[in-house]
């Protein structure tokens, strides 16, 4: 192949040049100004939109997640999603507040105010409010995960640091109870760390029946068993129970009365009544068939929950 020559002292091409961009009028300092304030106002707003959407977005896929526990009677579905929203509405307003507060700081920058003592300040009083109210912030991020993951909720009886009664009122900050003797406690739920709900889906009922030593314990069970039939088939009581009570387990120490266990499961919050009525049932049919009750105190009614 030849190569390409370019003739001496000829003349090049002519190359194609792009033509010269128009140069912008110089705008006025306030125009200026007044630009960049609206674009730092749309870059907010904007930012706020999407921020509020990202928001629903996540809430409408939680509730999704938690649709099976409404529909399984843990929590009604109008109350799940007000809570839910509650957090979503916490979280935006929180998330607007910061996003105004560094618009007005850049805005401000604009005019050549020195922002620096502002953000200093801001940090100061953000430290000082934080130290000062730390046990404030705890309760709130408590009480937000006890929404989250439906711990209880208005109406539950619970064991709540240390006091047990009916969940009253909620919010984020505390937890207000009122136990057995109509006494009212406020919790702050940063002091919750285990909750105890004993009115969850189901409970258990436990009867712990002391009987003589010579009893004949075959005897004392099959009456036992009888008297939780006939409870599970009244219909003042069927409702109430998930199944019959019936002994599942006999204790016979070496000295000392023998000790038969009474185990069934009822509703949730249903399990004292159900406890009470039981024991007395026992109480009667044990008396009825001439069996001794050494010491009726040892008759004793205890509630549990499973989740």
């Amino acid at each position: 192949m030849r190569a390409a020559t370019v003739p001496i002292g000829g003349t090049h091409p002519p190359v194609a040049t792009m033509p010269p961009m128009p140069e912008l009028p110089d705008l006025p300092v306030s125009i200026q100004i007044g630009l960049q304030i609206a674009l730092i106002a749309t870059a907010a707003i904007v930012g706020f939109l999407v921020l509020r959407a990202g928001v629903r977005i996540s809430i409408g896929h939680l509730l999704e997640r938690r649709g099976s526990e409404a529909r399984a009677g843990v929590l009604p579905q109008a109350e799940l999603e007000r809570r839910v929203h509650t957090i979503g509405n916490l979280v935006v307003r929180v998330a607007g507040a910061v996003i105004a507060i560094i618009a007005v700081l850049m805005a401000l920058d604009l005019f050549g105010i020195d922002i620096g003592p502002a953000v200093a300040g801001l940090g100061v009083v953000g430290i000082a409010v934080g130290l000062g109210a730390q046990s404030l912030v705890r309760d709130w991020l408590a009480g937000i995960f006890v929404v989250l993951e439906n711990q209880y909720s208005a109406g539950d009886v619970v064991r709540l640091a240390g006091v047990e009664g009916v969940v009253e009122d909620f919010s984020l900050r505390r937890t207000i109870l009122r136990d057995l003797d109509g006494t009212l406690h406020s919790v702050p739920n940063g002091q919750i760390v285990v909750t105890s709900n004993m009115t969850r889906l189901w409970a258990r009922v436990r009867l712990d029946i002391a009987v003589g030593a010579g009893t004949d314990l075959d005897r004392a069970s099959a009456l036992i068993d009888g008297v939780g039939a006939d409870l599970k088939a009244d219909p003042d009581w069927t409702l109430r129970l998930l199944d019959p009570p019936r002994v599942i387990r006999v204790e016979e120490p070496a000295d000392g009365p023998v000790t038969l266990t009474v185990l069934a499961q009822a509703r949730a919050a249903e399990q004292w009544t159900v406890a009470e009525e039981l024991r007395r049932r026992v109480s009667v049919a044990l008396d009825g068939a001439g069996i001794e009750i050494p010491d009726r105190d040892r008759v004793v009614s205890r509630g549990g929950t499973e989740s």
